[in-house]
């Protein structure tokens, strides 16, 4: 092996770098440069004022968080508790019957509830788009109703496939789905960018994301895990996982902390679309997208492990999973900051050269404080995650009281100070009561959660 190789080793060896990783990390690099090189084509190819539509419409489709509740994450941990006593042999899952017979039953259980829920949610979308931007729309100019009806359906298409995606993830296949999931992306982004070079104007998003959804879909059911998950689908026995008795009492603590986590971080967008008008919407919204491209590649350190974690949990293996977990929290910030670090001086040389793209930010202090809370929240997020994978939920009075009081401080703050006080008033909120007290909550629960499992 030559040098340089040896030295590539070490490297990805020492900042944790796997096949799923590898492939999450990449994915999650072409969305974050996609949503940095958008900039330049939604303010080449869309107004301000499409700008505002563009990104207020992803606020409102984030409503799917009240019709998901947070079941994807938990399919895939219940997947790996049962999956943690059986193995994949020539195509077939081999182990205790009990298991298998779980495994297919909370199979069956996602699909069908995602199939309803997917339903509920295309007629919920289309009534609450039309209402909001039938209320506040003050520019019959721009042509956004087909482009939404579009985004509903992608959207819905989407429930369907990200829960099958969860539960492969669960049961070994982690780095398969990150794989898919790049192409997803991958192709996303591309289609994004040639719509909007064609003059598609809204549309472009629209049709990007039900195409790229749509390989998605492709990509699973011409694989060879859609032949695993039919035989899968066929081994039901007496043992079944009871959603009322075992996820349910789980769920709803966890549905709860996500319905939290939309007025937490997608309520900005349409607060300020109805006060400010969608111009100061648009730069929150871009300011948002790229800070939360940044968050999402170092949070693929730890969303990775999650099956790993509760994989380590079911055997009782605490030591490693301490170990393990330290290591990819420190791995995790160091991205994050390094990608913070290069967003801010972005926007620096931007104003400094006065670009006509800086005026499509927050302002300089808005975007560092904003930055120091994306820091923050990853270290909330992993903490959040780590004790999640024990199959309970901590968090949810916290999740709670933040999301009130970001709600308050969104609307009295915003409408007394604009956009700066929403700033101010997140940013106070996170640093001073969500930070001490996740801390304080993971500090508890993951002594007490070993004695207790």
């Amino acid at each position: 092996m030559s040098y340089l190789s040896k030295a590539k080793q070490n490297l990805v060896s020492k900042i944790g770098i796997d096949r799923a990783i590898g492939y999450t990390i990449f994915s999650r690099i072409i969305q974050a440069c996609g949503g940095v090189f958008s900039v330049v084509f939604i303010a080449k190819f869309l107004s301000s004022t499409e700008q505002g539509y563009y990104y207020t419409f992803s606020s409102i489709l984030a409503l799917q968080i009240f019709f998901e509740l947070g079941l994807s994450s938990i399919i895939t941990q219940y997947a790996s508790h049962e999956f943690a006593h059986l193995e994949i042999k020539n195509g077939k899952i081999l182990g205790d019957e009990i298991h298998i017979s779980r495994l297919s039953s909370l199979l069956r259980f996602s699909f069908k509830w995602f199939s309803l829920i997917s339903l509920v949610l295309f007629l919920a979308l289309i009534v609450s788009g039309f209402y909001f931007f039938e209320s506040f729309n003050n520019n019959d100019v721009i042509n956004w109703k087909m482009p939404w009806l579009i985004l509903c359906l992608a959207t819905a298409v989407n429930l369907i496939i990200d829960p099958i995606l969860a539960f492969l993830d669960g049961i070994g296949f982690i780095a398969d789905m990150s794989r898919t999931r790049l192409i997803q992306k991958t192709s996303n982004i591309v289609l994004l960018f040639g719509f909007l070079l064609a003059g598609f104007g809204l549309y472009a998003a629209a049709l990007a994301s039900l195409i790229s959804i749509s390989i998605n879909g492709f990509q699973i059911i011409f694989s060879p895990k859609f032949s695993l998950l039919k035989i899968l689908w066929k081994s039901i026995g007496t043992n079944i996982i009871s959603y009322s008795k075992e996820i349910f009492p789980y769920q709803w603590k966890v549905a709860i902390s996500w319905i939290s986590g939309y007025f937490i971080f997608y309520f900005f967008n349409p607060v300020l679309f109805a006060t400010d008008g969608p111009i100061v919407a648009g730069q929150m919204g871009m300011t948002l997208a790229v800070l939360a491209g940044i968050s999402s590649i170092s949070m693929s350190w730890i969303n990775t492990k999650v099956p790993l974690f509760s994989s380590l949990i079911a055997k009782r293996n605490f030591k490693e999973l301490d170990s393990i977990f330290k290591k990819v929290v420190l791995q995790l910030s160091s991205v994050n900051i390094l990608g913070l670090m290069t967003f801010i001086f972005g926007i620096i040389i931007m104003v400094y050269l006065k670009t006509e793209y800086s005026n499509r930010f927050l302002p300089i202090t808005a975007v560092v404080l904003l930055s120091i809370v994306t820091l923050v929240n990853q270290f909330v997020g992993s903490w959040a995650t780590y004790l999640r994978c024990f199959k309970k939920e901590p968090f949810l009075l916290a999740s709670i009281v933040v999301a009130g009081l970001c709600v308050a401080s969104t609307l009295i703050l915003g409408h007394a100070y604009g956009v700066m006080g929403m700033v101010y008033g997140y940013t106070s909120i996170v640093m001073f009561i969500s930070l001490p007290w996740a801390f304080a909550i993971f500090k508890i629960k993951s002594s007490q959660f070993k004695l207790e499992d």
